[in-house]
């Protein structure tokens, strides 16, 4: 026979000391997890911002590989520019900002637009089609009736996309050990705008 008297403890109901104490708890792991978040947010936009700083600089790299003898290379291809420039602005007669170019070429005859990525995308492409008809209405607006040329360069162009650029009328320059090599020069026929 079971022996039927059990011992029970008076069930102890939650206090106000015990619910303050851990809405007090909650408060500080609340209070941690937001500065953790602010830290790792922070942190974050430190890493994007470098990565920005990094792709600027080889950006930076690039286009030094491509204008120190661009106007050379050119020369190759019976193409005598007479100014060669990077960075170059264009702005509307009433200061509005139009494009800017990585490496202006030009001479009497001819001015050339050079785009220059580090790695070339077909979106880079794109981009330039649309500035070059930007550069076509700024020359136009001027009666400049120079034949307006495309380039595209690029530290890196993945092979497909060389045959992209070729088809869109622009001269491919890509690097070549420690310089530049302008391609195709057989048979290809350029885009005027």
């Amino acid at each position: 026979m079971k022996n039927m008297t059990q011992t029970h403890e008076p069930q102890r109901g939650l206090t106000f000391e015990d619910v303050w104490a851990a809405i007090q708890a909650l408060t500080r792991k609340s209070e941690e997890t937001d500065r953790q978040i602010k830290e790792t947010d922070r942190q974050m936009k430190e890493t994007d911002r470098k990565i920005g700083e990094l792709g600027n600089r080889f950006g930076e790299l690039a286009e030094h590989l491509v204008s120190p003898n661009i106007a050379e290379k050119f020369r190759a291809l019976n193409y005598t520019f007479t100014r060669a420039g990077p960075d170059v602005e264009f702005f509307s007669r009433d200061g509005k900002f139009l494009a800017e170019v990585d490496v202006w070429l030009e001479n009497g005859e001819f001015a050339m637009a050079v785009e220059v990525k580090s790695k070339l995308r077909k979106e880079h492409v794109e981009e330039h089609v649309k500035r070059m008809g930007v550069l076509r209405a700024y020359l136009d607006e001027r009666k400049d009736p120079r034949k307006l040329l495309g380039a595209m360069a690029g530290a890196i162009v993945p092979a497909e996309l060389r045959s992209y650029v070729l088809k869109k009328g622009f001269y491919v320059i890509e690097q070549s050990g420690d310089t530049v090599k302008i391609g195709p020069s057989e048979g290809f026929k350029p885009r005027v705008w």
